[in-house]
């Protein structure tokens, strides 16, 4: 079954959108909140970003439920 562009757009924004969001906070953390030395995390901004990024992948379909097949069950 053939998707239309929409459903597909749709789809990829639902999980690109958060992810780009959490970049974008991941370098402002670092940009007002990092430290200079000794800090694993925010001290580069590209880690900053990779963390901020992959919370914000985490964080996309925390409340969806998994969608389930319709399937009629012949009981005998």
């Amino acid at each position: 079954m053939e998707q239309s562009r929409f459903e597909i757009i749709k789809k990829w924004s639902k999980l690109l959108l958060p992810t780009v969001l959490g970049l974008a906070g991941g370098y402002l953390y670092y940009y007002f909140v990092g430290c200079n030395r000794g800090c694993a995390i925010t001290s580069n901004p590209y880690t900053s970003m990779i963390w901020g990024g992959a919370i914000g992948l985490l964080l996309t379909n925390w409340k969806s439920k998994p969608k389930q097949k319709d399937e009629k069950t012949i009981e005998e």
